[in-house]
């Protein structure tokens, strides 16, 4: 779809509205450049403009496929193919949401494709519209123009990941740990940013090189610089997500010994339990055995006693002396290895 396209001359628009597809290739003749600006157009379209401006068939297949890294490419009659990654902060997500623009680049002609969510251009063009002498050196301010905005919308994207990465970072070093998804999500979109940042480094500084129009090369400077600030920030960010993510994993592995621990030691009081009733229980059973022998002669008090009473608590006081001497046995070999 073709959301805009107009012709510059003199440094000043010739039209009020868009000028048709065709006039637009024929006024590339007369001096000035035009400025075409299509949002996700369809290969009918694309293959459209295609003819009408004479591009490279390749340069247009690249501006149909998403890219990982940003790249320039130079193709017949001086015409340059620029790729940029631009991206988008999702505050109701919590996400970095990621788009691409293909920019065709000639000496008469600037034609901007936008795919997926991407940076509004509209604020660009008309940024550069009220300043006639940057319009007045041709189709690189234009390229310029876009270049600023793209650097420009980069900034809500690093304060963006800057909050989240404090909220887990506050949760992990508090000492309860965060969801570990939620980590690796956020060094997912820290790396995608670094990927559309950092390449497009040597792009502004192979357009700042080729650059003929000297009244250019400060702005081109000044986005470099903006560049590489958001670079050197994303960059701390995905060291620090990297710092968070062991942090958490450790915060994790204390939680899982604290509760081995509890475990152990539940399972210790149950086992000193079962120990203390395993004699109990042979006793009772045996003298709960009906043999006649037992019944005759097992009938007064002072046998019920001796053999009743005393057969509960011997094996309760020999319980009690073994676990006491066991004790003070572990005891000292625990400070020695200490």
């Amino acid at each position: 779809m073709i959301i805009d396209c107009a012709h510059y001359r003199d440094g000043r628009r010739r039209d009020e509205g868009p000028v048709p597809l065709q006039e637009a290739a024929a006024r590339c003749g007369q001096g000035g450049f035009v400025w075409l600006g299509l949002f996700e157009p369809g290969e009918e379209e694309l293959a459209q403009v295609r003819d009408t401006f004479g591009l490279h068939e390749l340069a247009v297949e690249d501006a149909q496929n998403f890219h990982l890294r940003p790249k320039i490419e130079t193709y017949d009659q001086g015409v340059q193919l620029v790729i940029l990654r631009t991206a988008r902060y999702d505050a109701a997500a919590e996400e970095v949401e990621f788009g691409e623009i293909s920019i065709f680049l000639g000496p008469a002609f600037v034609i901007a494709v936008r795919q997926g969510v991407a940076s509004e251009l509209h604020d660009a063009r008309q940024r550069l519209e009220q300043r006639p002498e940057l319009l007045a050196t041709g189709s690189t301010a234009a390229l310029w123009a876009i270049l600023d905005q793209v650097v420009d919308d980069y900034a809500p994207v690093v304060a963006g990941l800057e909050r989240d990465i404090d909220q887990v970072e506050a949760t992990v070093f508090s000492g309860a740990s965060a969801p570990t998804e939620r980590i690796y999500s956020l060094r997912r979109e820290a790396t995608d940013f670094y990927r559309a940042v950092h390449p497009l480094l040597a792009v502004v500084t192979a357009i700042e090189r080729a650059a003929e129009a000297p009244q250019l090369l400060p702005y081109l400077r000044d986005v470099q610089d903006h560049l590489l600030l958001v670079n050197e920030e994303v960059s701390a960010q995905r060291d620090l997500l990297g710092t968070i993510l062991e942090a958490n994993m450790a915060v994790i592995s204390v939680e899982q010994t604290n509760v081995s621990v509890r475990q152990n030691a539940t399972v210790e009081q149950l086992t000193i339990l079962a120990t203390i009733f395993l004699p109990l229980t042979f006793v009772t059973g045996f003298f709960g055995q009906n043999f006649g022998w037992l019944v005759r002669h097992q009938d007064s008090f002072a046998a019920f006693v001796t053999y009743g009473i005393g057969g509960l608590v011997v094996p309760l006081a020999l319980l009690a002396v073994w676990l006491r001497l066991r004790t003070h046995t572990r005891t000292p070999a625990a400070l020695d290895d200490h």
